[in-house]
């Protein structure tokens, strides 16, 4: 009996050895060692955004910042370049102006030429005609006279007027030059100082037109008062007809 205790004794104390001492399966090893390298990659791994973040504000705002910065760099919105485009404009609106007030001015200038012609026209056939002609057309001519007078001093209020306009736009133009100048918009400042050489060179023309219209006019008067004196001396001698007096008045 008491061998029999021995033996179940020493078999229990075998088999607990044996369940100690026993070595691990190189299989349950290896998957261990991948659960835990998976599991230390995980962890490491950044998060990827999931489609509900892209509504999140603090997402959208560096979104927003994002896109902005590649805007700044297809367009330079410098300092300097926004001055060299304000100048672009300023020129720009500078030379319409300087365009029209010259237009204004050349067409009072012309207009003004011919009021003073057809006065001197007038005139001349009227000296010309002296003492040939029946009293209606006498009177008549003396009417287109006085007609031409009034347009042309009407023309020349309008030339003065306009000339005071133009001289503003010059100046404009200058200083408009001279800002798109120093802001770096060079091929602008070129353009409106070229501008402004045409517009002196139009002016001048229209001026001269009106100086010699002036000259003729002069020399038509000087001419007129001879031969007044001389028709007047004429009816003196001959008693026959009178100078009619509103002809006769000064400019």
């Amino acid at each position: 009996m008491q061998a029999v205790r021995q033996c179940s004794a020493c078999a229990r104390r075998a088999a607990g050895g044996f369940q100690h001492n026993q070595p691990e399966n190189p299989l349950l090893r290896r998957r261990a060692a991948c659960l835990r390298s998976l599991s230390s990659s995980e962890s490491r791994r950044p998060r990827v955004q999931k489609p509900g973040d892209l509504t999140n504000p603090a997402h959208m705002s560096l979104a927003s910042l994002s896109v902005g910065h590649g805007l700044w760099q297809v367009e330079d919105l410098s300092h300097n370049s926004l001055l060299r485009k304000a100048a672009s404009v300023l020129t720009d609106s500078s030379s319409t102006f300087l365009s029209q007030a010259t237009l204004a001015l050349t067409d009072a200038l012309t207009d003004y030429s011919k009021a003073v012609h057809s006065r001197i026209a007038f005139q001349r056939k009227y000296l010309a005609s002296l003492g040939k002609m029946s009293q209606a057309e006498e009177e008549s001519l003396q009417q287109a006279i006085c007609d031409w007078r009034a347009e042309a001093a009407e023309r020349l209020d309008e030339c003065k007027h306009y000339e005071s306009t133009w001289t503003n736009a010059i100046n404009l133009s200058k200083m408009a030059a001279e800002a798109a100048y120093t802001s770096g918009a060079h091929q602008a400042s070129i353009l409106v100082r070229t501008n402004v050489q045409v517009a002196q060179s139009q002016v001048e023309d229209a001026k001269k037109l009106s100086a010699e219209a002036d000259k003729k006019l002069a020399e038509t008067k000087a001419e007129e008062i001879q031969r007044m004196a001389e028709y007047t001396a004429f009816l003196e001698e001959g008693g026959e007809h009178e100078v009619h007096e509103a002809y006769l008045r000064e400019d």
